[in-house]
């Protein structure tokens, strides 16, 4: 071989070893972070709680937070037809992109904390379902369009499988189901409106399974579950694997077609448990969930709990910068 044609495969070779190496360091590569499912945090009920969602995002080194998450109160009818001024600052805030989501958790019932009795939840239920509350629920709609937040996430009569709540389930399924499609009857014949309706049990059994209360594929759009570290002693696993747990979400909401969601989620009885914060993100970097809002005061939570510093590294290190 002629010395010119042994140098130009030299060059040759030499330029192959040297794509071969970039191909290998390019394969080597840690791969980017993919981006968390959305999400973001109940901070507060009222403006503040909107003002704490930049705050939040800037100490998790500007990862977006997408969702933005409040509550009606349950104290009277006027109430849950959403008090003016109220819901104001967070229509803005979701306004202002298009990929964001505005998730508004609504009582089924007034006195919703005010530990009605299984009678009274019983009657109420039942002149819910005969239409008695549907101009409550209609007002509200009719808000929530003026506001131009047609599509806000709604999650009606929330933990109704438990005994917190006078829009609690356990005391008449029958009449709880019929009321539900009521509700969501009431607002989605408003102009306008695209609600999505998260029916959104408390994981495990409580009170009742919470498939005695669900009201059917045709008034639900979402399957969500409020899934805080507990009981005490209950490893991640258990909750995954245990009746009415989030396995048996997951498969639920697959078997009728629906996303899940977790609108509530946090530390509580296992204390400050990184492990369960750990498990938890991972869970739901797994299986994607629609949104998800973490609970974020104390006990439950971690940028506004101080009493979590083990689990508040671990929930900051996992979303920080993604």
């Amino acid at each position: 071989m002629a010395p010119q044609r042994r140098r130009a495969r030299s060059r040759r070779l030499t330029v192959l070893a040297a794509a071969v190496t970039a191909s290998a360091a390019l394969a080597a590569a840690p791969e980017p972070a993919k981006e968390p499912p959305p999400f973001g945090a109940f901070l507060d009920s009222g403006p503040i709680g909107v003002a704490r969602i930049a705050e939040l995002s800037h100490w998790l080194g500007g990862t977006e937070l997408k969702v933005a998450h409040t509550y009606l109160p349950g104290g009277r009818w006027q109430d849950i037809e959403g008090p003016p001024g109220f819901l104001d600052a967070w229509a803005h805030w979701r306004r202002q992109k298009t990929d964001r989501t505005l998730v508004l958790n609504v009582p089924m019932q007034e006195r919703n904390e005010e530990h009605v009795p299984d009678d009274q939840v019983r009657s109420l239920l039942r002149q819910g379902a005969a239409g008695q509350f549907d101009r409550h629920f209609r007002a509200l709609a009719e808000r929530l369009v003026a506001l131009k937040v047609p599509d806000t996430v709604i999650v009606l009569g929330w933990e109704m499988n438990g005994v917190t709540y006078t829009h609690r389930c356990g005391p008449d399924p029958q009449a709880w189901k019929a009321y539900w499609n009521r509700i969501v009857t009431a607002m989605r014949v408003v102009p306008g409106q695209k609600f999505r309706f998260d029916f959104s049990p408390s994981r495990g059994r409580d009170a009742v399974p919470w498939t005695a209360c669900y009201p059917g594929d045709a008034t639900v759009d979402i399957i969500g579950t409020d899934s805080y570290d507990q009981p005490a002693g209950m490893s991640f696993d258990e909750q995954v694997k245990e009746p009415y747990g989030l396995q048996q979400q997951v498969d639920f909401a697959k078997s009728h077609g629906k996303p899940v969601s977790y609108p509530e989620w946090g530390l509580f009885r296992n204390g400050d448990n990184p492990e369960y914060m750990r498990r938890m993100l991972d869970w739901m970097d797994e299986h994607r969930p629609l949104y998800n809002t973490l609970t974020d005061y104390c006990p439950h939570g971690v940028w506004q709990c101080s009493a979590n510093p083990k689990s508040t590294e671990a929930y900051r290190s996992a979303l920080y910068g993604r």
